[in-house]
């Protein structure tokens, strides 16, 4: 038998495997460690630990200011950060999400913005998110009774009938549901409905929301069981959404069927006649006739998945009768010049990623560089994008506005930077700077006009879509 001569690793210390074979050959309980701590494994894992003077000064300082300042590359830190931008989409006004997971809302609704603003004159104009609000979550209440009635017929364990359960309602989104939510109920100026103290803090009411969906839910899961028909569990299920509904108004109020309004200059002064709108049609109004579904494709780069490719994720819309999220997945080299000529044209973007991810919050500065990880905790963290996906440690987490780019002497982009929805108070006065290092990392998705696709990019989108279900890595919604 040869000697085994592979070693193991604890914490910088290494272990030759050859001294935890026993003298007559045999493998010792030590290398059973995979299966159980045994008390030779544990004194192994404690012997392994060294008790040096800077272990102690590290460990001190970690328990006293926590992981991200100790991780904090000070040569970063403290650089002033570049705010040039070669090419940027000017815009006034900053929204706040505060405690609440509608940053796509906001997001969605900041990007019309832009394009009303201008339309109307009024820069200090902001839309009602409560508004659109309300009918999100009317619709993805709606969405989860019927996609209980729809499975009635499968077991309670089965997995799709588990997700409906375990989500039955979110604050968060995807730009589809923006796209589908204006399109069918409209906007309104934010002065005609305003936010509430539950609307900014969504997270106590969703869970007695969620709670009386789960329990209707059930019902009629029992009521199928006991053999009602399709026609009888939705007539009992509109019935149920009139609960839905009030305790919504309670919330958030009731949504406005009609409202008379005029612009307003930078200095608050009336700059046109009122005139008097339902939601539809002001939206109609400030949209010029866009069709935020077929004028617009969301662009994903998720190198887990095959490029080239139309997908789309089951249940991950707002509107039962809208559309599922679909979108093209490309090389991030493919998607950065359509960025650029988006920006080049005035027009701003909707835009997700995974934003926790080497935030420095202090100067509102997204850069690989920020947090030295590996010399803190003497290891490497060493997953690529690909990877990070599929083992769900990286994924879409947040969106925001894509405004701006600055290009290099060869035309290359080196930076982009964001509109935000956490307040004025927040990164550069509301805005964030990515590398774009960190943009190749940590961006997913970001919605372009189809006119800025290629011909080749174009005929990809008639392909049919590979249908993903609702738990895929991808799915998890912006908040």
């Amino acid at each position: 038998m040869k000697r085994i001569i592979l070693s193991l690793t604890f914490m910088g210390a290494l272990q030759p495997i050859s001294q935890m074979i026993s003298p007559n050959g045999g493998m010792s309980g030590l290398l059973h460690a995979q299966s159980n701590i045994t008390p030779e494994v544990l004194k192994a894992l404690e012997s392994s630990q060294t008790h040096t003077p800077a272990d102690r000064a590290l460990r001190n300082a970690i328990s006293s200011n926590g992981i991200n300042k100790m991780a904090l590359d000070m040569q970063h830190a403290s650089a002033v950060p570049d705010t040039y931008f070669s090419l940027e989409t000017k815009n006034s006004g900053i929204s706040d999400q505060q405690s609440s997971g509608r940053c796509w809302l906001f997001t969605g609704l900041n990007v019309l913005r832009h394009q009303a603003t201008k339309k109307l004159g009024t820069p200090n104009f902001f839309f009602s998110q409560i508004y659109c609000f309300f009918y999100d979550q009317l619709e993805k209440s709606n969405l989860f009774l019927q996609g209980i009635i729809d499975t009635r017929k499968q077991a309670i364990d089965d997995r799709e009938v588990v997700w409906l359960f375990q989500n039955p309602l979110s604050d968060g989104g995807t730009y589809t549901g923006v796209a589908d939510l204006v399109s069918k109920y409209g906007v309104v100026p934010q002065e005609v409905m305003g936010e509430t103290y539950v609307s900014n803090s969504t997270s106590e009411f969703n869970s007695h929301l969620k709670r009386k969906l789960r329990e209707m839910g059930i019902q009629l899961r029992e009521k199928a069981s006991q053999g009602a028909s399709v026609k009888q569990l939705e007539a009992e299920k509109v019935e149920m959404m009139k609960t839905v509904y009030h305790m919504l108004t309670l919330a958030y109020g009731e949504p406005v069927k009609s409202f008379t309004w005029a612009p307003r200059d930078a200095s608050g002064k009336y700059i046109g006649e009122a005139k008097t709108y339902t939601p539809l049609e002001f939206y109609k109004m400030v949209s010029d006739g866009t069709d935020l579904n077929a004028d617009y494709v969301m662009l994903m780069n998720d190198p887990s998945r095959e490029y080239n490719k139309v997908y789309e994720i089951e249940y991950d819309r707002h509107v039962y009768d809208g559309h599922n999220w679909l979108y093209l997945n490309l090389d991030i080299e493919e998607i950065k010049p359509l960025c650029i000529a988006s920006i080049k044209d005035s027009c701003q973007m909707y835009f997700s990623c995974d934003v926790g991810k080497q935030l420095n919050r202090a100067n509102g500065m997204l850069d690989v560089k920020n947090y030295d990880y590996n010399s803190l905790f003497g290891t490497v963290f060493g997953m690529n994008k690909k990877q990070r996906i599929q083992s769900f440690d990286s994924g879409s987490s947040h969106a925001m506005t894509l405004m701006a780019v600055d290009l290099d002497a060869n035309e290359r982009p080196s930076k982009w930077k964001v509109e935000n929805s956490w307040g004025v108070s927040s990164g550069q006065s509301g805005y964030l700077i990515m590398t774009d290092e960190w943009f190749n990392e940590y961006m997913f998705r970001v919605v372009v006009n189809k006119k800025y696709l290629n011909e080749a990019q174009k005929a990809l989108l008639k392909q049919k879509p590979i249908k993903l279900p609702a738990w895929d890595p991808m799915f998890m919604g912006e908040d």
